[in-house]
């Protein structure tokens, strides 16, 4: 971290947790200056939002920290499924899930995959990483803030020394929690169900619980016990717990009530174990709601994370989205700032993002009647459960930096499939290079736009690319694939088994592409244009394809 505090810096960001520290992550890496603060004088202390899924671990993989990530997760590495049991030490259980990927079929998908790295694990990684590229000061606050036509002044202080001063940078991105003090400022409201359910999390020892558990090394455990009703979780498999009691405000109970010995005895009841030694470590409140802001940005501030979007927890897509939306913010800075990116590519960070929370939110109160989680009363609904895959990787941009989306599409399909069409993530294939490396497509995506062409027909697109990028300014990387390319594909399984031949061959077909056609892909890995065959003019087409992703 830098000694010196600057001034003027293009990006200033408020709040430095999951969300926060991944913007910073992501900033740095495309090489924006920043400035992070954050109030609170350390990272999380608190094991919660543990789930990462897999196009999170897919931009941690991109940021070079995914190995960093499941190393700090390695304690819950064999740990999965969602148990349901009346006790811990009874008879009547079910699981409602067992694996997140059974027969490990996700592999086709994906170069990485889903991680249990709880808050307070995950969130010193991130912070070792970003601070090697930004200035973060935890233990200094927001004050104020105020914008103009050319940037934003904030007002910060220092919390150990109560030292004020001015910063003024041309952005600010608000990661500032579920009651963002940014977003009341800029009186921008919330729409969505609201309040769903409370929970007390509270964090205790107790030893002898392994002995209960055994070998059903879960995510989580819910209890129906009405006298210990609840969600566990492991935090090390050995000794260190949480337990979430459900906690009705509502009814005039308050934190102070979830007194020591109560908070025991629930828990003693949750296991069956009356005798169970149980210390309490500490305890945090927290809500499960489904809100999103009515918009994401005001001028020059942006809101990322909690601050845009609540969700309930179950299916982990709360921080996932959060983390996500700073992935696609960051890039979009970075062009805007390099002068390759229009005025109106901020504009569509809310205008992709927004819809994915709103159907996120959604699916996650869906997914919690689906698995009744403890201290969630809402009826159970007909219709198809949700699915994790389609939410979590499905997901489409229907609007925004984009040309040639199909805007009557659904933002998150019923069901998953890697299509290539513009939009939606681009499609995870294996590729050697000339020395025999492995790497994904997705490695490829990160600082530029890359156009992706078969090499067979695709003689023309590597001109076009360099005479646009001279004439736009935006970075184009071109890249023909095959076996006389710049990269060869590794052979494509068959998907499903039985329907078409498996090989080089058809890795444009993932792509939706024909000899001669070729895919845009923006840095953040979705698609923002597509010629699904040659076309007479390449250097016009992708002229096009390349303002139309910028804004200009």
């Amino acid at each position: 971290m830098n000694t010196q505090m600057a001034d003027r810096v293009p990006v200033l960001i408020a709040g430095g947790s999951l969300v926060g520290l991944s913007a910073s992550l992501f900033l740095g890496r495309l090489g924006v200056p920043h400035l992070l603060v954050e109030r609170h004088a350390e990272t999380s202390r608190h094991p919660r939002g543990r789930g990462n899924n897999l196009r999170t671990m897919e931009l941690f993989r991109t940021a070079g920290v995914e190995r960093d990530v499941r190393e700090a997760a390695s304690v819950l590495a064999g740990n999965h499924g969602i148990l349901q049991a009346r006790t811990l030490a009874g008879d009547e259980q079910e699981w409602l899930f067992r694996e997140i990927d059974p027969g490990g079929g996700l592999a086709r998908f994906s170069p990485s995959g889903w991680c249990l790295c709880s808050q307070n694990d995950l969130e010193p990684v991130l912070l070792r990483h970003a601070a090697l590229r930004g200035d973060l000061r935890f233990n200094t606050e927001l004050l104020s803030f105020e914008q103009d036509a050319d940037g934003v002044a904030a007002r910060l202080r220092d919390r150990a020394t109560g030292e004020e001063r001015e910063v003024r940078a041309d952005y600010l991105i608000a990661a500032d929690g579920p009651r963002s003090p940014v977003r009341e400022r800029l009186g921008i409201g919330q729409s969505g169900r609201g309040d769903l359910f409370h929970n007390v999390s509270v964090t205790f020892r107790a030893k002898r619980l392994p002995e209960v558990v055994g070998d059903r090394l879960f995510i989580a455990c819910y209890l129906t016990d009405p006298a210990g009703a609840g969600a566990l979780l492991p935090v090390d498999n050995r000794e260190q717990w949480v337990f979430h009691l459900p906690w009705h405000p509502e009814r005039g109970e308050r934190v102070e009530d979830f007194t020591d010995e109560r908070c025991t005895a629930h828990i003693r009841a949750a296991a069956g174990v009356p005798d169970l030694e149980v210390e309490i470590t500490g305890r945090a409140p927290w809500h499960a709601a489904e809100r999103v802001a009515d918009r994401y940005a005001e001028g020059r501030v942006f809101l990322c994370g909690d601050a845009a979007h609540e969700m309930p927890p179950t299916g982990a897509f709360g921080s996932n989205t959060g983390i996500q939306d700073a992935h696609n913010l960051a890039w979009k800075l970075a062009a805007v700032l390099a002068g390759w990116g229009g005025p109106r590519l901020l504009e569509s960070y809310g205008a992709e993002r927004r819809p994915v929370a709103v159907q996120t939110a959604a699916r996650a109160a869906a997914r919690s009647v689906e698995h009744r989680h403890p201290g969630f009363d809402a009826a159970p609904v007909g219709g198809p459960r949700t699915n994790v895959l389609a939410v979590a990787l499905g997901y489409r941009y229907l609007e925004g930096a984009l040309v040639g989306a199909d805007a009557t599409a659904g933002v998150v399909p019923e069901k998953f499939a890697a299509t290539g069409e513009v939009g939606t993530r681009a499609p995870h294939l294996w590729l050697r290079d000339a020395s025999g490396e492995r790497v994904s497509t997705l490695d490829l995506f990160e600082s530029s736009l890359v156009l992706l062409a078969p090499a067979e027909g695709g003689g023309r697109w590597p001109e076009a690319a360099r005479r646009v990028a001279e004439e736009t300014g935006a970075p184009i990387r071109c890249l023909l694939l095959g076996p006389d390319g710049d990269l060869s594909p590794e052979p494509v399984p068959e998907t499903p088994p039985g329907r078409g031949p498996a090989g080089p061959a058809n890795w444009p077909a993932v792509y939706g592409l024909r000899p001669g056609g070729a895919a845009l892909v923006r840095p953040d890995g979705f698609v923002g244009w597509r010629a699904t065959s040659a076309v007479g003019d390449p250097v016009g087409a992708l002229r096009i394809a390349v303002r139309g992703i910028a804004c200009a």
